[in-house]
């Protein structure tokens, strides 16, 4: 691509940019905090049945998963993490020792980022979504497997 120079080019890359044909405009990334709103509102939309049973979770956005996290999921690349629940499944409550940390779902920015770049097909929002309810499906005491069935037939 050839850049315009002097006054006049400027102001045709700014038509470019700004006219006709530009219906999009690119800010900066999410920070984590925009990502946190994203997944709280997909929480919002999960069916108020399964909804009640996250109200003791805490739900965390971090930009990566740290050193320890990822050493202790044999994960080398910290891209390669999106998600992680952390807690006691549902089904597994009833006989789990009292007093251990809050159940919680992190999802780690930069990752989601990185793979919404790299698929192109989606928005970031289904995404987000996405991830999140992933990490729900765990807290419910589902396996990897039983929740790519589950999306498989969705």
């Amino acid at each position: 691509m050839t850049r315009p120079s002097g006054k006049a080019g400027v102001s045709q890359a700014w038509a470019l940019c700004h006219g006709a044909g530009m219906e999009r405009t690119f800010g900066t990334a999410p920070d984590t905090a925009e990502i946190e709103a994203l997944a709280r509102a997909a929480l919002a939309r999960i069916p108020g049945e399964f909804r009640a049973h996250l109200g003791d979770v805490v739900l965390r956005v971090e930009d990566f998963a740290d050193e320890e996290t990822l050493a202790a999921l044999g994960i080398d690349d910290p891209f390669a993490l999106t998600g992680l629940y952390e807690g006691v499944p549902l089904g597994d409550k009833f006989g789990a020792a009292s007093g251990t940390m809050p159940d919680r779902i992190r999802l780690f920015r930069a990752a989601i980022l990185d793979e919404w770049i790299a698929r192109g097909d989606e928005s970031l929002e289904h995404l987000v979504a996405h991830v999140l309810i992933h990490e729900v499906g765990h807290h419910f005491g589902l396996s990897d497997a039983d929740i790519d069935a589950l999306e498989a037939g969705a």
